[in-house]
């Protein structure tokens, strides 16, 4: 492996650009060596002031470049499964963003592609698990000093939605987040999904079910609800209480200034989740390269992927349907062999490979 590690970006929209900025300024042990995006002149503003970075518009282009030797995909979901097969195919690692992949059945066939490499290659971008706060709110739930957990709430808030955004969305994107967070800090798959809708906010667009109240059941019989709003108004939130037998913790309320003045205090609300989420994402990104350049892939994986996928679809259908709506989750592929927790060798197979919008996370 090179001095530094040589990543592939995939993806130049809002998420890409801010991981190309990461990795060139923030990050430790790795450089930018190539980015794609359909969009040219998108990719080329993205590498700016970047000394050899070269620009495709093609994918496997990008990741056949010299000095590749792992992949980040932050590309919009549908275009995540075929990323993930072609950086498998050339055995290299890979970080890529929620969705893995957007609907169950693709996320399942990544799943076993990777199974049948017999190691893995792939870290999904579920940030929150590398956030401080959540990190300590997992710590504590594990150390069972608070008993066992019997709820979770959780809120999430955006300023407003992009003009692609529907209702769907409200779930499989950004109630995303929370089907991994309460899956990894209660250690349980999530059982049952239920949506209530309230009538919409006046600052919803027209036909957006917006807000909306998640409740999800998990096999060890706790409850997590979310409130998602993705048109609050007034700024980004994100917050968790566990509700345990012997007391309980929240999260999400105390990081940012508190300006005191003219006889009154005002709080600052973050606007945007690259801001409220920056050093979780910098964590992320930086234990991924290190991980990588010991020969290891460590953090959430393939079937984080698609256990997410499979509860999102099931809140999906919760919310069209108003009814408690059973999660069906395949049964999940055994290790092949021990080297499966020891991540990839540093060697690039030579197999050919099978043949932005923004999101609310």
């Amino acid at each position: 492996m090179s001095e530094l590690l040589g990543v592939a970006v995939l993806g130049a929209g809002h998420m890409g650009a801010d991981h190309v900025r990461r990795l060139d300024r923030v990050v430790n042990g790795a450089r930018v060596a190539a980015v794609a995006d359909p969009d040219a002149e998108r990719a080329k503003e993205a590498v700016g002031g970047i000394d050899g970075v070269v620009v495709h518009t093609d994918v496997e282009a990008a990741i056949d470049a010299p000095g590749v030797e792992a992949v980040l995909i932050a590309s919009p979901g549908e275009a995540h499964e075929e990323a993930l097969l072609a950086a498998f195919a050339r055995g290299l690692p890979v970080l890529c963003e929620k969705p893995m992949v957007p609907d169950s059945a693709g996320a399942l066939r990544v799943v076993e592609a990777e199974a049948r490499l017999g190691r893995r290659l792939a870290q999904i971008g579920f940030m929150r698990r590398y956030d401080a706060e959540y990190r300590k709110l997992k710590s504590l739930l594990d150390g069972g000093r608070l008993g066992r957990p019997l709820m979770l709430h959780c809120v999430h808030r955006n300023v407003s939605s992009p003009p692609h955004f529907t209702s769907a969305m409200l779930v499989t994107s950004s109630v995303s987040h929370e089907i991994d967070a309460a899956r990894w800090l209660l250690g349980q798959e999530l059982t049952a999904v239920t949506v209530l809708r309230p009538r919409p906010s006046a600052g919803a667009p027209g036909g957006l079910l917006d807000p909306q109240f998640v409740l999800f059941e998990t096999e060890g019989g706790a409850l997590v609800d979310v409130e998602i709003f993705v048109n609050c108004g007034f700024g980004y939130e994100v917050r968790c209480e566990a509700v345990c037998e012997a007391g309980g913790a929240r999260i999400g309320q105390a990081h940012t200034m508190v300006v005191t003045a003219a006889g009154g205090a005002r709080e600052e609300v973050p606007q945007d989740y690259l801001v409220r989420f920056a050093d979780a994402y910098d964590r992320e990104v930086q234990s991924w390269v290190d991980a990588t350049r010991r020969g290891r892939v460590e953090g959430p994986g393939t079937w984080d992927g698609y256990a997410a996928a499979a509860v999102a679809e099931a809140g999906v259908r919760a919310l069209e349907t108003g009814a408690r709506t059973p999660v069906d989750l395949a049964p999940r592929p055994a290790p092949p062999d021990p080297s499966w927790n020891r991540g990839p060798t540093n060697t690039r197979t030579t197999t050919p490979p099978a043949s932005d919008a923004r999101q609310v996370p």
